[in-house]
């Protein structure tokens, strides 16, 4: 996870919320990194997952990533854990909940599905807190504070 945080810090640097993943091979070795490049890239793909299990999938020549570990520092959303899915990935491992579009258990349960033909093994919360609190100082810094609305008393 930590090298996923490293990642997810490379983010902010391109104006990106700080989301970072790894793709690790059965072996132990680092397959693909990525960070978001949403805004860096113009590209509405450009999660965190995607970059690392594109760069995951080039370093071993082909699209099957079987007996990899996806490590990312947020739960992912419908379309990253569809991609990972359809990766053959063996296992998800991921920091912060995703209440607003999380796809592995608090929205949707896309990994889960009995439908699909893969179900890879998925373990949460590690290093939750130091996963949200990254993205809690990169929201903090451009939200507008709130301000009072003025009342009037009859």
């Amino acid at each position: 996870m930590r090298l996923a945080l490293a990642e997810a810090a490379l983010a902010t640097a391109g104006g990106d919320v700080p989301i970072g993943a790894v793709v690790i091979g059965a072996d132990g070795a680092v397959l693909g990194r990525g960070h978001n490049i949403r805004e860096a890239a113009a590209d509405p793909t450009g999660h965190a997952e995607i970059v690392a299990l594109r760069a995951a999938a080039a370093a071993v020549g082909e699209w099957r990533l079987t007996g990899a570990t996806l490590v990312v520092t947020l739960e992912p959303c419908t379309m990253c854990a569809g991609a990972l899915v359809l990766a053959r990935v063996a296992r998800l491992v991921y920091g912060a909940i995703d209440e607003k579009a999380g796809a592995v258990g608090s929205l949707w349960d896309v990994v889960r599905d009995r439908r699909l033909n893969h179900r890879p093994e998925v373990i949460t919360g590690v290093a939750a807190t130091d996963c949200a609190a990254l993205l809690d100082t990169f929201f903090a810094t451009r939200r507008a504070p709130r301000r009072p609305q003025a009342t009037t008393d009859p």
